[in-house]
């Protein structure tokens, strides 16, 4: 099996892995409640997808101690 003849240098490497860094996920907001979500996804916040209610959304209720 083929092996390198020289060590490749720190400075070569990191150039070699510049592309390969990750990106965060890409968001857009929401056109009914205007939060953040993923494209094609139902907003986690109001529910809706497509211009219709897909989800009914329910919220905890704080308990008083």
């Amino acid at each position: 099996m083929a092996e390198p003849k020289k060590k490749r240098s720190q400075s070569r490497k990191g150039k070699h892995r510049s592309h390969q860094a990750l990106s965060g996920p890409t968001l857009m907001l929401c056109p009914s409640c205007k939060s953040p979500k993923a494209s094609h996804r139902v907003c986690p916040t109001c529910g809706m997808y497509n211009g219709r209610q897909a989800v009914v959304i329910t919220t905890k209720k704080n308990k008083k101690q």
